[in-house]
This record gives C-alpha cells, sequence and structure tokens, in this order.
C-alpha cells in the first residue's frame, strides 16, 4: 500500500513567497520551476516580470526532489503519476489559497518554464477559468502527441502565450503548436512565438511580453 507521502509527494514541500503582501496586492504570479531548478530560480524571474508593475505578490512552489514527475512530458500521463497529480493539486491549492485571500484567479498569472511550463499549461487546460494569464516558456500540455482531449471554452479569452525554440532538445515544435491550437479551441487568447535557433532558455522578447502583461493587470501601464 501507498503511504500518504508516496501518493502525495510534493505535498508539505516548502513555497517561497514575496513582493507585495497578498493582502495589499493587485496581481499574483504563481510562479513553476523546471526539473533540476529550484523555486529560487524561477522565483528571481518572477522579480524581473514584476519590474515597473505596482502590488504584485510572487508565489513560487519547490518540488519534492527538484522535479515535478519523473519521465518526459511526451510520455502516457499514467507513467507520471502520482507525481503529476500531486503537482497540480499544489498549484489548484495554491489558486485557491490566493481566492480566499481576495485574489481570484482573474488576477492571477501562471508562469512556468520547461518542466513547470507543461504543468502550468497543462493546469490551466484541465481546470479551464479565465486566468489573469498562463505563461508556458519552452513547454507545451502533457501527454503524448495527438492524445484525445474535450476541449471547453472555459478559458474565455484568459491570455496565453506560449514561446519556444524551433530547436529546443527537450520541447518538440509540434507539441507546442498542438497545444496552441487546443489551447485556443478552449477559448484562449493564444499568442505563439517560435524562436529560431534560441535553445531552452528564455529571452528578452519573452520577459518583455510578460511585463506587458502583468502591468496591465496591476494597472501600472
Amino acid at each position: 500500500m501507498l503511504s500518504v507521502s508516496s501518493m502525495n509527494p510534493h505535498q508539505g514541500q516548502p513555497v517561497l513567497r514575496g513582493g507585495a503582501p497578498v493582502s495589499k496586492a493587485r496581481v499574483a504570479l504563481v510562479l513553476i520551476h523546471g526539473r533540476g531548478a529550484s523555486a529560487e530560480d524561477i522565483y528571481s524571474l518572477g522579480e524581473e516580470v514584476a519590474v515597473g508593475a505596482e502590488a504584485v505578490a510572487l508565489v513560487a512552489p519547490r518540488a519534492a526532489g527538484n522535479s515535478w514527475y519523473p519521465q518526459r512530458f511526451l510520455f502516457p500521463v499514467e507513467q507520471n503519476e502520482p507525481y503529476l497529480g500531486s503537482a497540480l493539486s499544489v498549484i489548484d491549492g495554491l489558486v485557491g489559497d490566493l481566492a480566499s485571500q481576495g485574489i481570484g484567479q482573474e488576477r492571477v498569472v501562471l508562469i512556468g518554464f520547461s518542466q513547470g511550463a507543461c504543468l502550468s499549461l497543462e493546469f490551466a487546460s484541465r481546470n479551464p477559468r479565465r486566468f489573469g494569464g498562463v505563461i508556458g516558456l519552452s513547454g507545451a500540455l502533457i501527454g503524448p502527441p495527438g492524445k484525445p482531449r474535450q476541449p471547453t471554452l472555459g478559458l474565455a479569452g484568459t491570455p496565453v502565450y506560449l514561446g519556444c525554440s524551433d530547436r529546443d532538445a527537450h520541447i518538440p515544435l509540434a507539441s507546442v503548436e498542438e497545444s496552441a491550437a487546443f489551447l485556443a479551441r478552449q477559448g484562449a487568447e493564444v499568442t505563439k512565438e517560435i524562436f529560431p535557433g534560441m535553445g531552452h532558455t528564455v529571452n528578452g522578447q519573452e520577459l518583455a511580453f510578460m511585463r506587458n502583461l502583468v502591468g496591465r493587470l496591476s494597472g501600472a501601464l
């Protein structure tokens, strides 16, 4: 029999918090790190995104063992359980906690890089509602290519951004394009930018998009 910790491996992991106090924030960024990275890594990106914006809270959870799920995102979903379900529940808990403190999902921006991008996009797809934004940096929806999915219109105009290299060693371009098309069918306002030869990283153009989105949400722009 699985223990509680093995059924929910990310439960109880620390969460890095900063920026404006939630009680005074206009916007909250939920920042999801990649495989082998840390909450501190993605938190530093959140600080860059929040430059020039007003009253932005930053929330960055940490994965157990610095990895949200063990296999590649292209593997069948069941091969990444129970880690994947546990990771998604972490995001759900953070979004719910922010809502209980007065920051509704329409003012929450999910930002993830690599494995964290896959998680952010997958969470939004499985929990379609009007978010402030969903940012997938070098990531795509989780599961094998062509995985059957039933679209809804629940994303209701949510700004969704997918930025990726055309030659990313971890994220096939076809997966990014398939994800962008599906999220659009769910009602998202999708922006997809493919950067020739960029590699597995974040560039200034992606940062500018995020700053503009957060600035508009916070009222700074």
